[in-house]
């Protein structure tokens, strides 16, 4: 059959040449063509997903694997078709692998835009900067006239992955896990600290406590030691009253003394024993004389003493003066003792 009917879903941009001129484009068209006449192009204008992994070389000279994916769209179907084959044979089958180039070519044009990028920056930043390496990536992309001669729009650049040499994937992880490690130390360290310091601390709220109970502990013994000096002092003035009472009183009574026996102070004993109350007793008497001629012994010869003399004595030595208590006090002042004779 000479005859063939074209139909195209929403998302396809169909364009139908007759004699090198289009009769008819638009996307979702549906037509009968006359097969020997015509040739048919069909571009897709869906968005595509296309994956890539190149390997690129940090500023410090280290090899990383970059991995992701391209999402682009056509935006201009008739200047894409102007540069590659877009035309489809009688079954819908595109007629050369041209379709096929367009996603190497932004592939390519991505892979240069990111070796820029990745050749700026060291190892450890590609690795946790892979945000910015996309988003410089796109807009490098966005500007790029390579791509835009295509017409097509790159939707985004995003990076699944980015990977150092092994090698140099164990030296980073031993790098990071002894700073982890150091990290972990230094929490181990902080956490002692904070405990030695809390110690510290408490032990200086208890020697403070203890110094304000020994402050308190010696007001206390200044306060009982000051009410103790107050006590001894007025003990001390109270005995310096008493004394001076005593004093005067020993002096009242020694004034009374020396004015009472002021009359008699020039007067012989014997005279006065003899005046005095007991001066009539003969035992007194007897006795004075036994004194007087002991006294005088050296002058005496001789002396002869009856039995019967001395048998008088000893009732009146032992019985009157034993059983008489004499005469009674005269009464005067209770401090002042009464003159007695016999006192001598």
């Amino acid at each position: 059959m000479f005859f063939g009917y074209m139909k195209s879903t929403p998302t396809t941009y169909v364009m139908q040449y007759r004699d090198g001129e289009v009769v008819r484009e638009g996307a979702g068209l549906s037509f009968l063509y006359w097969k020997p006449a015509t040739t048919l192009v069909a571009v897709p204008l869906s968005s595509a997903d296309v994956p890539f992994a190149f390997n690129e070389v940090t500023r410090d000279f280290q090899p990383v694997t970059i991995q992701g994916q391209l999402t682009y769209r056509v935006e201009d179907a008739r200047r894409l078709a102007g540069l590659l084959d877009y035309s489809i044979t009688p079954a819908g089958r595109h007629r050369s692998d041209d379709p096929e180039k367009l996603s190497d070519r932004l592939v390519q044009a991505a892979q240069v835009r990111a070796r820029a990028v990745v050749q700026s920056l060291r190892l450890r930043e590609v690795l946790v900067q892979s945000d910015m390496l996309e988003a410089r990536v796109l807009a490098a992309l966005a500007e790029a006239e390579s791509v835009k001669a295509l017409g097509v729009h790159v939707m985004a650049f995003s990076v699944l992955s980015i990977q150092p040499t092994p090698e140099m994937a164990r030296a980073l992880e031993a790098a990071a896990r002894e700073g982890l490690q150091r990290e972990a130390d230094e929490a181990i360290y902080a956490r002692r600290n904070a405990a030695v310091e809390q110690e510290r601390r408490i032990k200086e709220s208890e020697l403070a406590t203890e110094l304000v109970v020994e402050e308190r502990q010696r007001q206390i013994r200044e306060a009982k030691m000051a009410a103790d000096i107050a006590v001894e002092e007025q003990r001390a003035a109270l005995m310096e009253r008493w004394v001076q009472n005593e004093r005067q009183s020993a002096d009242a009574r020694a004034y009374t003394l020396e004015k009472t026996l002021a009359p008699v102070k020039n007067v012989d004993w014997k005279t006065l024993l003899a005046t005095s109350a007991n001066g009539a007793d003969p035992a007194l008497h007897i006795a004075l004389a036994f004194r007087e001629m002991g006294e005088n012994a050296q002058r005496i010869g001789e002396l002869n003493v009856s039995p019967d003399l001395l048998r008088s004595l000893l009732p009146a030595a032992s019985g009157p003066r034993g059983n008489n208590p004499g005469p009674a006090p005269k009464p005067g002042r209770p401090d002042v003792h009464n003159f007695d004779p016999r006192d001598r």
